[in-house]
């Protein structure tokens, strides 16, 4: 059972968001961009994060004003990404 006063390291977050542990202290450095920091406690080198500090680092950084994770299409993107009105010079 998760505890929101769990603490995890680097490691574990990084399992959780199926990402490098790399990336996660991008996170935390705010160096990752598009998404807002991740707070951290620093114990010199040592990062830990809080369970209750993860879940609302991931609720705040969801897309979409739905609230479900999803992200909204856009009428000027086609599907692969490609401006639909094309290049403007």
């Amino acid at each position: 059972m998760e505890h929101p006063d769990e603490i995890l390291t680097v490691p574990d977050v990084a399992t959780e968001l199926h990402c490098s542990k790399a990336h996660v202290y991008n996170v935390i450095n705010e160096q990752v961009v598009g998404v807002t920091r991740l707070p951290a406690i620093c114990m010199g080198r040592r990062k830990l994060v809080l369970r209750s500090s993860l879940e609302r680092w991931k609720k705040a950084n969801e897309k979409g004003s739905s609230g479900d994770g999803m992200i909204q299409s856009s009428p000027e993107i086609d599907a692969v990404g490609r401006s639909k009105g094309g290049f403007n010079a």
